[in-house]
């Protein structure tokens, strides 16, 4: 977490079970940007905890018990999945079982999925929404899909293509503007 403005809290939670997803990658890009504009950021991934405390419904893992607190402290949460079988993670569904409902409340969420393909689109509004809005969200941000034709790896670097590029920049964009309108002073972008 960067410390150096803990008033800004952005959660962002990877609900991907692979080391290598470009949905992990995605949320590494948002919490660079995030710091470099001062907000308080913290990245947690669904494979962070055991797998034995997410399939017992563990409430009593200090893990768990940590995410929680976590949950609570956030200001905005951004939620982000690879689309599996038409729907989110079954982990990810697990590591939101053990959350207590109400405790999205006050919080600003914004739903992010990668998928194969653009059918897969609703995935969020029919399958992911209803749980966190179940967990008392406070305000939805905007939906946030990307199919694999517009992430690609160039020299070991995650790039998006033009349309890809500017739904991430528009997500990024609601998220600053969400942060100051919670009376956060951000820092002006840097050019690169």
């Amino acid at each position: 977490m960067d410390s150096s403005n803990p008033s800004a809290r952005v959660l962002l939670i990877n609900g991907s079970p692979s080391k290598t997803s470009k949905t992990g990658v995605i949320l590494g890009i948002f919490a660079e940007q995030l710091k470099e504009k001062g907000a308080g950021v913290e990245l947690v991934s669904v494979l962070d905890f055991q797998a034995e405390d997410l399939l017992l419904g563990n409430f009593e893992s200090p893990k768990v018990k940590d995410f929680v607190g976590k949950i609570a402290s956030a200001q905005i949460i951004v939620i982000a999945t690879p689309v599996y079988k038409a729907s989110y993670t079954g982990v990810l569904k697990a590591l939101l079982d053990l959350v207590p409902p109400g405790a999205f409340v006050d919080k600003a969420v914004l739903p992010l999925a990668t998928a194969g393909a653009l059918a897969h689109f609703l995935a969020l509004d029919y399958a992911l929404k209803p749980v966190l809005s179940y967990l008392g969200t406070g305000r939805f941000l905007s939906n946030l899909f990307f199919t694999d034709k517009q992430l690609t790896y160039q020299e070991g670097k995650l790039v998006f293509d033009e349309e890809g590029d500017t739904r991430f920049k528009n997500g990024l964009q609601e998220i600053i503007r969400e942060l100051e309108k919670r009376g956060l002073e951000l820092r002006e972008w840097k050019e690169k």
